[in-house]
Protein backbone atom coordinates (compact mmCIF):
# COMPACT_ATOMS: atom_id res chain seq x y z
CA UNK A 1 0.00 0.00 0.00
CA UNK A 2 1.29 3.42 -0.99
CA UNK A 3 2.09 5.62 2.03
CA UNK A 4 1.33 9.24 1.23
CA UNK A 5 3.41 11.97 2.82
CA UNK A 6 1.14 14.20 4.91
CA UNK A 7 2.96 17.40 3.92
CA UNK A 8 2.29 16.69 0.24
CA UNK A 9 -1.38 16.06 0.95
CA UNK A 10 -1.61 19.37 2.81
CA UNK A 11 -0.08 21.15 -0.17
CA UNK A 12 -2.53 19.38 -2.47
CA UNK A 13 -5.51 20.47 -0.34
CA UNK A 14 -4.27 24.06 -0.22
CA UNK A 15 -3.90 24.29 -3.99
CA UNK A 16 -7.26 22.59 -4.57
CA UNK A 17 -8.99 25.05 -2.25
CA UNK A 18 -7.39 28.20 -3.67
CA UNK A 19 -7.18 27.28 -7.34
CA UNK A 20 -3.60 28.43 -7.97
CA UNK A 21 -0.11 28.03 -6.63
CA UNK A 22 0.23 31.71 -5.83
CA UNK A 23 -3.04 31.91 -3.86
CA UNK A 24 -2.25 28.68 -2.00
CA UNK A 25 1.24 29.97 -1.16
CA UNK A 26 -0.16 33.16 0.32
CA UNK A 27 -2.75 31.28 2.38
CA UNK A 28 -0.50 28.50 3.64
CA UNK A 29 2.74 30.38 4.09
CA UNK A 30 4.60 28.00 1.79
CA UNK A 31 6.48 29.01 -1.33
CA UNK A 32 5.15 28.39 -4.84
CA UNK A 33 8.15 26.17 -5.77
CA UNK A 34 7.55 24.00 -2.70
CA UNK A 35 3.86 23.59 -3.49
CA UNK A 36 4.60 22.86 -7.16
CA UNK A 37 7.20 20.26 -6.19
CA UNK A 38 4.83 18.60 -3.71
CA UNK A 39 2.06 18.36 -6.29
CA UNK A 40 4.34 16.96 -8.99
CA UNK A 41 5.87 14.41 -6.60
CA UNK A 42 2.45 13.36 -5.32
CA UNK A 43 1.19 12.82 -8.88
CA UNK A 44 4.24 10.72 -9.69
CA UNK A 45 3.89 8.62 -6.52
CA UNK A 46 0.22 7.74 -7.00
CA UNK A 47 0.34 7.63 -10.81
CA UNK A 48 -2.57 10.01 -11.28
CA UNK A 49 -2.96 13.51 -12.68
CA UNK A 50 -4.60 15.62 -10.01
CA UNK A 51 -4.94 19.00 -11.75
CA UNK A 52 -5.63 20.33 -15.20
CA UNK A 53 -3.41 23.33 -15.92
CA UNK A 54 -5.34 26.12 -17.59
CA UNK A 55 -4.75 29.77 -18.26
CA UNK A 56 -7.08 30.55 -15.35
CA UNK A 57 -5.22 28.34 -12.86
CA UNK A 58 -5.46 24.78 -11.65
CA UNK A 59 -8.69 22.75 -11.64
CA UNK A 60 -9.14 19.30 -10.16
CA UNK A 61 -9.40 16.29 -12.43
CA UNK A 62 -12.04 13.65 -11.65
CA UNK A 63 -9.41 11.60 -9.80
CA UNK A 64 -8.17 14.73 -8.04
CA UNK A 65 -11.69 15.63 -6.88
CA UNK A 66 -12.16 12.15 -5.38
CA UNK A 67 -8.83 12.28 -3.57
CA UNK A 68 -9.52 15.83 -2.42
CA UNK A 69 -12.74 14.76 -0.66
CA UNK A 70 -10.82 12.21 1.41
CA UNK A 71 -7.85 14.48 1.99
CA UNK A 72 -10.16 17.22 3.21
CA UNK A 73 -11.65 14.84 5.77
CA UNK A 74 -8.15 14.05 6.97
CA UNK A 75 -7.35 17.73 7.23
CA UNK A 76 -10.52 18.43 9.18
CA UNK A 77 -9.67 15.58 11.58
CA UNK A 78 -6.15 16.94 12.02
CA UNK A 79 -7.53 20.40 12.75
CA UNK A 80 -9.94 18.95 15.31
CA UNK A 81 -7.10 17.15 17.05
CA UNK A 82 -5.25 20.43 17.19
CA UNK A 83 -8.24 22.17 18.74
CA UNK A 84 -8.59 19.44 21.36
CA UNK A 85 -4.91 19.64 22.19
CA UNK A 86 -5.14 23.41 22.44
CA UNK A 87 -8.17 23.19 24.70
CA UNK A 88 -6.54 20.64 26.97
CA UNK A 89 -3.51 22.86 27.40
CA UNK A 90 -5.73 25.61 28.80
CA UNK A 91 -7.26 25.74 32.25
CA UNK A 92 -10.23 23.41 32.72
CA UNK A 93 -13.06 25.40 34.26
CA UNK A 94 -16.75 25.14 35.04
CA UNK A 95 -19.11 23.39 37.44
CA UNK A 96 -19.40 19.66 38.04
CA UNK A 97 -22.33 18.27 40.03
CA UNK A 98 -21.59 15.09 42.00
CA UNK A 99 -24.15 12.96 43.82
CA UNK A 100 -23.14 10.55 46.58
CA UNK A 101 -24.76 8.93 49.61
CA UNK A 102 -24.75 10.97 52.80
CA UNK A 103 -22.18 8.67 54.40
CA UNK A 104 -19.77 8.86 51.47
CA UNK A 105 -20.29 12.63 51.29
CA UNK A 106 -19.13 12.92 54.89
CA UNK A 107 -16.60 10.12 55.09
CA UNK A 108 -14.86 10.06 51.72
CA UNK A 109 -15.40 13.19 49.70
CA UNK A 110 -14.14 16.18 51.76
CA UNK A 111 -10.38 15.43 51.65
CA UNK A 112 -10.63 14.45 48.00
CA UNK A 113 -12.41 17.66 47.07
CA UNK A 114 -9.90 19.70 49.04
CA UNK A 115 -7.10 18.21 46.94
CA UNK A 116 -9.11 18.67 43.75
CA UNK A 117 -9.54 22.36 44.54
CA UNK A 118 -5.79 22.76 44.89
CA UNK A 119 -5.06 21.09 41.56
CA UNK A 120 -8.05 22.50 39.62
CA UNK A 121 -9.01 25.87 41.15
CA UNK A 122 -11.20 26.79 38.15
CA UNK A 123 -13.57 23.85 38.71
CA UNK A 124 -16.54 24.39 41.01
CA UNK A 125 -18.17 21.40 42.68
CA UNK A 126 -21.82 20.93 43.62
CA UNK A 127 -21.94 18.00 46.07
CA UNK A 128 -25.36 16.41 46.46
CA UNK A 129 -25.44 14.26 49.61
CA UNK A 130 -28.45 12.04 49.02
CA UNK A 131 -29.42 8.38 49.14
CA UNK A 132 -31.81 8.91 46.24
CA UNK A 133 -30.78 7.64 42.83
CA UNK A 134 -30.35 10.75 40.71
CA UNK A 135 -30.91 10.44 36.98
CA UNK A 136 -27.76 11.29 35.06
CA UNK A 137 -29.62 11.22 31.76
CA UNK A 138 -31.84 14.07 32.97
CA UNK A 139 -28.68 15.91 34.08
CA UNK A 140 -29.66 15.85 37.75
CA UNK A 141 -25.95 15.21 38.26
CA UNK A 142 -22.83 14.96 36.11
CA UNK A 143 -21.12 12.25 38.15
CA UNK A 144 -22.56 9.75 40.62
CA UNK A 145 -20.73 7.63 43.17
CA UNK A 146 -22.91 4.56 43.57
CA UNK A 147 -22.68 1.59 45.89
CA UNK A 148 -24.27 -0.64 43.27
CA UNK A 149 -23.71 -1.23 39.58
CA UNK A 150 -25.84 1.22 37.56
CA UNK A 151 -28.18 -0.23 34.96
CA UNK A 152 -29.04 2.94 33.02
CA UNK A 153 -28.24 3.00 29.36
CA UNK A 154 -26.12 5.76 27.85
CA UNK A 155 -23.96 6.28 30.92
CA UNK A 156 -20.29 5.53 31.47
CA UNK A 157 -19.55 3.48 34.57
CA UNK A 158 -16.48 2.03 36.22
CA UNK A 159 -15.90 -0.06 39.35
CA UNK A 160 -13.25 1.72 41.41
CA UNK A 161 -13.18 -0.08 44.76
CA UNK A 162 -15.07 -1.80 47.56
CA UNK A 163 -16.33 -0.62 50.94
CA UNK A 164 -16.22 -3.16 53.77
CA UNK A 165 -19.25 -3.52 56.01
CA UNK A 166 -19.68 -4.89 59.52
CA UNK A 167 -22.15 -5.31 62.38
CA UNK A 168 -21.64 -2.79 65.17
CA UNK A 169 -23.32 -1.87 68.42
CA UNK A 170 -22.62 0.59 71.20
CA UNK A 171 -20.66 -0.59 74.21
CA UNK A 172 -23.56 0.55 76.43
CA UNK A 173 -26.02 -1.64 74.49
CA UNK A 174 -23.72 -4.66 74.60
CA UNK A 175 -23.09 -4.23 78.32
CA UNK A 176 -26.85 -4.44 78.90
CA UNK A 177 -27.81 -7.11 76.36
CA UNK A 178 -24.66 -9.18 76.10
CA UNK A 179 -22.29 -9.73 73.21
CA UNK A 180 -23.46 -12.17 70.55
CA UNK A 181 -20.84 -14.84 69.85
CA UNK A 182 -22.56 -16.70 67.03
CA UNK A 183 -24.78 -15.56 64.20
CA UNK A 184 -27.71 -17.47 65.77
CA UNK A 185 -27.39 -15.26 68.85
CA UNK A 186 -28.51 -12.33 66.71
CA UNK A 187 -32.12 -13.47 67.02
CA UNK A 188 -32.01 -12.46 70.69
CA UNK A 189 -30.98 -8.89 69.88
CA UNK A 190 -32.49 -5.74 68.45
CA UNK A 191 -31.29 -4.97 64.96
CA UNK A 192 -31.66 -1.69 63.12
CA UNK A 193 -32.93 -2.38 59.64
CA UNK A 194 -33.43 -0.56 56.39
CA UNK A 195 -36.75 0.77 55.18
CA UNK A 196 -36.98 0.26 51.42
CA UNK A 197 -33.66 -1.56 51.00
CA UNK A 198 -34.22 -5.28 51.65
CA UNK A 199 -30.62 -6.41 51.09
CA UNK A 200 -30.04 -6.95 54.84
CA UNK A 201 -33.10 -9.20 55.08
CA UNK A 202 -31.92 -11.30 52.14
CA UNK A 203 -28.38 -11.44 53.51
CA UNK A 204 -29.52 -12.69 56.91
CA UNK A 205 -31.81 -15.24 55.28
CA UNK A 206 -28.93 -16.47 53.16
CA UNK A 207 -26.98 -16.96 56.39
CA UNK A 208 -29.75 -19.13 57.82
CA UNK A 209 -31.64 -16.54 59.88
CA UNK A 210 -35.36 -16.55 58.94
CA UNK A 211 -36.03 -12.83 59.41
CA UNK A 212 -38.50 -10.52 57.77
CA UNK A 213 -39.21 -6.79 57.90
CA UNK A 214 -40.89 -7.05 61.29
CA UNK A 215 -37.70 -8.45 62.83
CA UNK A 216 -36.24 -4.92 62.83
CA UNK A 217 -37.88 -2.68 65.47
CA UNK A 218 -36.34 0.46 63.92
CA UNK A 219 -35.84 0.95 60.21
CA UNK A 220 -34.27 3.79 58.21
CA UNK A 221 -32.56 4.22 54.85
CA UNK A 222 -30.73 7.35 56.04
CA UNK A 223 -27.27 5.91 56.61
CA UNK A 224 -26.03 8.52 59.05
CA UNK A 225 -29.26 8.24 61.02
CA UNK A 226 -28.59 4.50 61.06
CA UNK A 227 -25.18 5.20 62.56
CA UNK A 228 -26.66 7.60 65.12
CA UNK A 229 -29.23 5.00 66.19
CA UNK A 230 -26.49 2.42 66.73
CA UNK A 231 -24.45 4.93 68.72
CA UNK A 232 -27.48 5.76 70.89
CA UNK A 233 -27.87 2.12 71.88
CA UNK A 234 -30.94 1.24 69.82
CA UNK A 235 -29.47 -2.03 68.66
CA UNK A 236 -27.02 -3.70 66.29
CA UNK A 237 -26.59 -2.11 62.88
CA UNK A 238 -24.87 -2.89 59.62
CA UNK A 239 -22.42 -0.03 59.10
CA UNK A 240 -19.57 1.02 56.89
CA UNK A 241 -16.55 -0.15 58.84
CA UNK A 242 -14.58 3.03 58.21
CA UNK A 243 -17.38 5.18 59.60
CA UNK A 244 -18.05 2.89 62.56
CA UNK A 245 -14.40 2.53 63.52
CA UNK A 246 -14.05 6.31 63.59
CA UNK A 247 -17.01 6.63 65.96
CA UNK A 248 -16.15 6.39 69.68
CA UNK A 249 -18.22 4.01 71.79
CA UNK A 250 -18.93 1.39 69.11
CA UNK A 251 -17.79 -2.21 68.99
CA UNK A 252 -17.84 -4.62 66.11
CA UNK A 253 -19.84 -7.79 66.72
CA UNK A 254 -20.13 -11.02 64.76
CA UNK A 255 -16.96 -10.29 62.77
CA UNK A 256 -17.17 -13.73 61.14
CA UNK A 257 -20.59 -13.03 59.63
CA UNK A 258 -20.47 -13.37 55.83
CA UNK A 259 -21.13 -9.78 54.81
CA UNK A 260 -20.45 -8.89 51.15
CA UNK A 261 -18.52 -5.69 50.59
CA UNK A 262 -20.27 -2.82 48.85
CA UNK A 263 -18.84 -1.95 45.46
CA UNK A 264 -17.87 1.59 44.52
CA UNK A 265 -19.14 2.45 41.04
CA UNK A 266 -18.25 5.77 39.45
CA UNK A 267 -20.81 6.77 36.86
CA UNK A 268 -21.04 9.74 34.53
CA UNK A 269 -23.21 11.10 31.77
CA UNK A 270 -21.94 10.34 28.26
CA UNK A 271 -20.84 13.98 28.04
CA UNK A 272 -17.80 12.68 29.90
CA UNK A 273 -16.44 11.86 26.44
CA UNK A 274 -16.50 15.50 25.36
CA UNK A 275 -16.31 17.61 28.53
CA UNK A 276 -12.78 18.22 29.81
CA UNK A 277 -14.00 19.36 33.24
CA UNK A 278 -16.19 16.28 33.82
CA UNK A 279 -13.44 13.98 32.56
CA UNK A 280 -10.93 15.64 34.89
CA UNK A 281 -13.12 15.23 37.98
CA UNK A 282 -14.13 11.68 37.00
CA UNK A 283 -10.52 10.58 36.55
CA UNK A 284 -9.47 12.32 39.75
CA UNK A 285 -12.15 10.60 41.83
CA UNK A 286 -11.48 7.23 40.20
CA UNK A 287 -7.80 7.45 41.08
CA UNK A 288 -8.38 8.57 44.66
CA UNK A 289 -11.16 6.11 45.48
CA UNK A 290 -9.20 3.24 43.95
CA UNK A 291 -6.17 4.28 46.01
CA UNK A 292 -8.17 4.10 49.25
CA UNK A 293 -10.62 1.30 48.57
CA UNK A 294 -9.32 -0.56 45.54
Amino acid sequence: MQVIDWAKLQSFVAVAEHGSLSAAARASGSSQPTLSRHIATLEDEIGLRLFDRTSEGLTLTAAGAEIYANAQSMTDAANQIGLIASGRSQEVRGTVRITVSDTIAYLVMPPMLADLRLSEPQISIELVASNETHNLLKREADIAVRMFRPTQNDVITRKVGVLNMGFFASTAYLDKRGRPRRLEDALEHDFIGFDRNDSLIHGMRDSGLPVDRNFFPIRTDALFTHLALVKAGCGIGLLHRDAAEQTPGLEQVLPEAPIPALEFWLTAHVELRTSPRIRRVYDFLAERIAGLYG
